[in-house]
């Protein structure tokens, strides 16, 4: 059956429109490609941290990512190990330190800026049992006598700085003679709390910042250890030579100092 010429004209301005939509919906489609060729990936900082700030970093992470669009990925351990790591060339751009001295060390070897090292917070220990533990911890320090504490899990000294801190209120309390023979040592302040979690050690010396999250959760109790009873657990922060990231690690050491930041540290214990 043959078409008219109305009928022809139709059909043709039908096809014109559809060949034009074709071409409009390819060319936004190159558009929208081109462009998310050209945006840049989000930049993602590296950040070694202590394990005494598990709980404060995710936080103050979370926080600063929403903000900014910067992510962070963070590798928590005992200082002096991750210490050892950025010796061996791990590839972080900032590191977070339970003390002082693991970052002087950094900058000492050329691993990192010295311009950049600040004191972000300072740690506090506590003494710590589960929820339901029969320890009265009002005793203070002298509970650890108490026949039914068969083991007392603290932080290795060797490379954990709350491990040192705990030696050396052992000592100031005249106790550690007394109770070494019961100590158990977890390779850093997070795994000395989950001895105590999990029922192989019956005390524990752990961080102020990781007893209030577990007391959050109504798991245990503690007692805050005198701070003239041990060295300031003052903690270091620093950016890594290596880092490809040094603005964005540069403001996010800004951020650590912001009243937001702050806020979220002092509700974990840290003190500035």
């Amino acid at each position: 059956m043959l078409m008219r010429p109305v009928e022809m004209t139709a059909m043709r301005s039908i096809l014109d429109g559809i060949v034009s939509l074709s071409v409009l919906l390819a060319a936004s489609f190159l558009a929208l490609a081109i462009t998310a060729a050209a945006r840049p990936a989000p930049v993602e900082l590296s950040v070694a941290a202590a394990a005494d700030l598990s709980s404060a970093l995710k936080e103050i992470a979370a926080s600063y990512e929403q903000r900014t669009g910067v992510r962070l990925r963070l590798s928590f351990g005992a200082s002096g190990m991750l210490t050892q790591e950025l010796q061996n060339g791990a590839p972080f751009d900032i590191f977070l330190s339970a003390d002082m001295d693991y970052p002087r060390q950094l900058v000492s070897a050329g691993l990192a800026d010295g311009d950049t090292l600040t004191q972000y917070a300072r740690g506090k220990l506590v003494l710590w049992t589960p929820s339901d533990s029969p320890l009265d911890l009002h005793q203070g320090m002298n509970v650890l006598l108490d026949p039914s504490v068969k083991k007392i899990a603290i932080a290795n000294p060797q490379h954990a700085p709350y491990g040192r801190a705990a030696m050396a209120a052992l000592k100031h309390s005249g106790l550690y003679d007394r109770i070494k023979d019961r100590l158990v040592m977890g390779e850093n302040v997070a795994q000395a709390a989950q001895f105590v979690e999990s029922g192989n050690a019956q005390a524990g010396f752990v961080a102020l910042a990781r007893a209030r999250a577990l007391d959050l959760s109504g798991k245990g109790k503690y007692w805050e250890v005198p701070a003239e009873n041990y060295p300031p657990l003052d903690q270091g922060a620093v950016i890594l030579t290596r880092s490809q990231h040094k603005r964005e690690a540069l403001d996010f050491l800004r951020y650590l100092a912001s009243s937001q930041a702050l806020e979220l540290l002092r509700k974990f214990g840290f003190a500035k």
